[in-house]
């Protein structure tokens, strides 16, 4: 009896090692879901669309979209989510561009074609890229330079501004952080334990100065991967400025050019 029950238990410590062991060898497989290319060039997206490379600090060279716009009130760095690529925002360029703002889409490492693996660290480096760009050789001034974070993407522009701060920062489905919500979708593992990257959102905007750089939470009442909550509880954090988009989901249409978004992001523009 007693060898069986020992039996039994090393068959579940090996059960539970098999598992907690994939999940954390596997786990950016779970956190990044990159699109690949070729893509089109920036000027079949969009007219006047500029295909720009973005140098990173470690020597990566990733490809970029961006449309100028002729007296543009301001540029918008978009960082996106964590699938697919930059050609799935182009509605977001469109609208914003049709409005008098500039745009630059950026695909993070593994994206799009571009080079690398993503990591927390290495997307902290690729925005900065794409910042650089956009100061240096675009000639955009930081006081008219707003950032687009869509939900991992949020982790990305937060942790810039802390460095770096823009005019505005607007964050589409933010999450608290990253272990936050991957408990959510699976409370059977120890998740704060095993990550590797771990997106700090609500910390970030702490950190950024209050009343300094306006920001503005965007969300959808019935987004069922970043839990509301969570996007509000950054909100707070940041003495955000709140816009609900109600029975909206997390890849929703409406959430990625619809009017509650690109209305938040002329706010800012005005500001």
């Amino acid at each position: 009896m007693r060898r069986r029950l020992l039996l039994t238990l090393a068959v579940v410590v090996t059960i539970v090692a098999v598992v907690f062991g994939s999940a954390f060898a596997f786990q950016r497989k779970l956190v990044y879901l990159p699109s690949g290319g070729p893509l089109p060039s920036a000027a079949e997206v969009l007219p006047g669309g500029r295909d720009v490379a973005l140098a990173t600090a470690d020597g990566l060279r990733l490809d970029a979209w961006y449309f100028p716009t002729e007296d543009a009130r301001a540029t918008v760095l978009v960082a996106p989510g964590n699938g697919g690529n930059r050609s799935l925002r182009t509605p977001l360029a469109r609208a914003l561009t049709e409005r008098g703002l500039s745009v630059l889409l950026l695909d993070y490492r593994g994206y799009g074609g571009n080079p690398g693996s993503p990591t927390e660290e290495g997307l902290a480096l690729d925005v900065r890229a794409a910042r650089q760009y956009l100061v240096r050789e675009a000639d955009v001034s930081p006081d008219r330079l707003l950032y687009f974070g869509e939900s991992l993407g949020a982790g990305v522009v937060t942790e810039l501004a802390t460095e770096h701060p823009p005019a505005g920062l607007l964050l589409r489905s933010p999450f608290t952080d990253l272990a936050a919500v991957g408990s959510s979708h699976y409370p059977f593992l120890p998740v704060r334990w095993l990550l590797l990257d771990t997106y700090p959102v609500a910390d970030h905007v702490a950190r950024i100065a209050r009343g300094t750089v306006p920001i503005t939470v965007v969300f959808g009442t019935a987004d069922s991967i970043v839990p509301p909550e969570q996007s509000r509880a950054v909100a707070e954090a940041g003495d955000a400025r709140i816009v609900e988009v109600p029975g909206a989901d997390h890849n929703d249409p409406v959430l990625l050019d619809g009017p509650e978004v690109i209305g938040a992001v002329l706010a800012l523009a005005e500001r």
